[in-house]
């Protein structure tokens, strides 16, 4: 289930019965990622505690046209600072509205987080 937390509102969004995408924040900010500890649950594993390496956000890449060849410029600038990632989905075409891969970022708190992560994908070049 993902659910946005609003200020004092909790929105729901939707159910998936698997790890979503926007939770790859968990890659970054956690010790035991969304898709790990999913695995787990599965696998009839421990869980253990969970706790927060430091807090972390992502960008979205999300790309609008039509391609039968994606190509990502600028891997090495978008890299260039302590703490950020990124994750490409493999997706090799395109046509219309398409999440392609996701960047992640930690830092001293969310908002600086969030504000490197949308520094590095302001350098990421796509190419339909």
């Amino acid at each position: 289930m993902e659910l946005f937390v609003c200020g004092d509102e909790i929105i729901f969004n939707e159910v998936s019965p698997r790890p979503h995408d926007t939770g790859m924040v968990t890659m970054a900010s956690q010790e035991l990622s969304q898709f790990a500890l999913h695995a787990r649950a599965i696998l009839g594993l421990p869980i253990p505690e969970i706790y927060q390496i430091s807090p972390a956000a992502s960008k979205a890449i999300v790309v609008e046209g039509k391609s039968n060849n994606v190509s990502f410029g600028n891997l090495d600038k978008v890299l260039e600072e302590i703490g950020t990632n990124i994750r490409l989905f493999g997706k090799g075409e395109v046509n219309g509205h398409r999440r392609l891969g996701v960047i992640l970022a930690r830092d001293e708190n969310t908002e600086k987080a969030l504000a490197k992560a949308e520094r590095a994908y302001a350098k990421l070049a796509v190419q339909l």
